[in-house]
């Protein structure tokens, strides 16, 4: 399914109409039935707030979903059975339990923004996989170089795993992620 579907959907079962999530955005009516019928994109500050509002993931709602097997072997690392890792988010913030990691090309950037997220999936629930950011990437060889560590950190047998190649940001007031 598409974002617009995803959005649509969610909105729906959370009983929120189009008015209402556009106030809880601070957007317009009209940008919600622009962004439910696939004429466009939210920035990138305003689709973290639509997924934290909606509790749902950024996967669920962009609908990440590769189109053939050898993407996915690059952009997702699940691990197997009971093995989890510990990684320490970019700030140090919160350490995540990851059940899986992967990356994603951010869609709309923001000025200044890198143009890479490496997201870790640490539970499943009713809606899906909950993600939790781990950090921001200047290209692609960077990102997959970390995810790459993780998995040689999980065949080691390794607990922790501390996050090498992310970009320096700082959080913006509208929530974005800018270069320092």
């Amino acid at each position: 399914m598409s974002f617009g579907n995803n959005l649509k959907l969610i909105r729906k079962e959370k009983g929120i109409t189009q008015e209402q999530l556009a106030e809880m955005l601070n957007v317009s009516r009209q940008a919600v039935s622009k962004w439910e019928s696939d004429s466009g994109y939210p920035e990138t500050d305003k689709l973290l707030l639509l997924a934290g509002k909606l509790n749902v993931s950024l996967d669920f709602l962009m609908d990440n979903k590769p189109k053939d097997e050898s993407e996915q072997e690059e952009k997702t690392a699940v691990f197997q059975g009971e093995n989890t890792i510990l990684i320490a988010t970019y700030d140090k913030s919160q350490t995540v339990r990851c059940l899986s990691v992967r990356y994603s090309k951010i869609v709309f950037p923001a000025k200044n923004e890198p143009a890479y997220i490496l997201q870790a999936v640490d539970r499943i629930g009713f809606f899906g996989a909950h993600s939790v950011i781990l950090g921001w990437y200047e290209d692609e060889e960077a990102v997959r170089k970390e995810v790459d560590g993780i998995l040689s950190a999980m065949n080691e047998g390794q607990q922790t795993y501390s996050l090498q190649y992310f970009a320096d940001v700082r959080i913006t007031a509208w929530g974005t992620a800018a270069r320092k």
